[in-house]
This record gives structure tokens, sequence and C-alpha cells, in this order.
């Protein structure tokens, strides 16, 4: 029984935890970012978050190699959010600041979350050139930030035919088959 006790005030305070990082004003001579959707999309499915796509970390480390500020979404639920840093540093994927869903209305339009996120970056002086996402809410936040179609690219989640319809360059079955393109 204690040992239960423990576990719950354990969840419950790293689910007061905040992720979301400040989003700094752009430097004047490198103001290049990418942006990553994690769940689905650098993980096989939304609810495989505890294993990492083949080729998504090494995939990412070319845009950060490249000197692109690395931006990681998440509308993964609360009490789930604070193990991504340490999922993502365990997996090989490189620093970069990771915004999660934190009002209740966040978490009810995951899109208008995305959106209000890049938008913040924009305004603070970054330009967001790619994006990556699994999902038609990650799609229709890239298009509302203003992120060209050609520049969006869809991760088809684990076990399915088709990427989820929205506006993007292409349907990509894994990172693998990407990274030639990128690392150019």
């Amino acid at each position: 029984m204690r040992n239960i006790v423990i576990f719950l005030m354990v969840m419950l305070c790293s689910s007061c935890m905040q992720l979301s990082a400040d989003i700094q004003n752009a430097p004047q001579k490198q103001a290049k970012a990418v942006v990553f959707d994690i769940d689905g999309t650098l993980t096989p499915h939304p609810l495989e978050f505890w294993e990492a796509r083949r080729d998504a970390a090494k995939a990412v480390n070319i845009y950060a190699d490249k000197g692109y500020k690395i931006i990681y979404l998440s509308a993964r639920i609360t009490i789930l959010q604070t193990n991504i840093p340490k999922w993502l540093k365990e997996n090989g994927f490189p620093d970069g600041n990771v915004h999660v869903t934190e009002t209740v209305e966040d978490k009810k339009d995951h899109a208008r979350f995305n959106t209000r996120t890049l938008q913040d970056y924009l305004a603070h002086g970054w330009k967001v050139e790619f994006a990556y996402g699994d999902s038609s809410t990650d799609f229709d936040a890239y298009a509302a930030a203003g992120i060209p179609n050609d520049r969006v690219f869809a991760l088809r989640r684990e076990g399915e035919t088709f990427c989820q319809p929205g506006a993007w360059k292409t349907c990509l079955s894994g990172w693998t088959e990407h990274i030639d393109s990128i690392a150019k």
C-alpha cells in the first residue's frame, strides 16, 4: 500500500512540472528552425511513446549539425509528459526546445496549440523551414503557421497503409528513406 501511495504522489507531482521552453529571439546570423511532432513522428505510433523510430534521431541530428534550431511538439497526456526530455536524450536526439500542451484548451485542440507555439517562434524572428508530423492536426498547424507544403513531411504510423490527410509534400514510411535528402 505504501508503495502505491508513493507511486501516485510521484506521478501527481511529475504531472505538475512544466516542460515548455521559453522562446528566445532568433540570432541574426542563424534563425533557421525545424519542427518535429514527437508521438507518431519520432515514435512508430502515437501510443508507442517508449520506442524511437529507426533513424529518427539520426535525421534530427543532421538538422542540428546544420545549425537548425530544433523544436519538439507534443500533445502527450500530462502524466507522461515529464519523461520526454529523458526519452529524447536516451534515444540520441539532440537538444531542442520541448513544448507540450498545458491547458485544457490545448489538450482539446492540438492544432491550435501547435499553431500558437509556431507563431510565437515566428514572432521571435525564427524561420521554421521544415516540419514533420503524423497527424492532420500537425499539418493543419504547419499550414496555419505559413510553412510551405513542399517543406512539410508526413510520417506514416506503424501498421497503417496511408499517411493522415493534410497538406504535405511526401508521405514517408520511415526516416531511413529520408536521410539522404536531408543530408545534402
